[in-house]
């Protein structure tokens, strides 16, 4: 039996929203989750778009062979530009090897709080 492909090179995610306010003990928040199931380490690239100026692109990220990384959108930086809270954005996560990528968004702005994960849209190449 052959082996199966355990994620993919190139994953998108199409909304995201930093929200830029926080009611209580927990700060809203986004975040990505990849998953690397090989022994070699993944060099991860991501791009953010917007709708009203150019992207920021490919902001570098590594992680390790068999392991996992949660990484806030709120961190992420190049050049000193951020996602700045309260504006649209999407995502492209390029990979060198094959990854599983799974985003999640903490939304504290009512006192009843959402939370709201699902996994990206991989783009599987052929």
């Amino acid at each position: 039996m052959s082996e199966l492909q355990k994620g993919h090179r190139l994953w998108y995610i199409p909304d995201g929203y930093i929200p830029p306010e926080s009611t209580g003990s927990l700060e809203s928040h986004e975040s990505i989750c990849v998953l690397n199931c090989h022994q070699e380490e993944a060099q991860l690239w991501i791009t953010i778009y917007f709708e009203d100026r150019p992207p920021i692109e490919r902001i570098e990220v590594r992680l390790e062979g068999r392991r996992t990384k949660h990484i806030r959108t709120s961190g992420l930086a190049k050049d000193g530009e951020r996602i700045p809270a309260g504006v649209p954005y999407a995502m492209e996560v390029e990979s060198s090897v094959p990854v599983i990528v799974q985003y999640s968004r903490l939304d504290t702005t009512q006192a009843a709080n959402a939370l709201m994960s699902v996994i990206g849209y991989p783009l599987v190449q052929q």
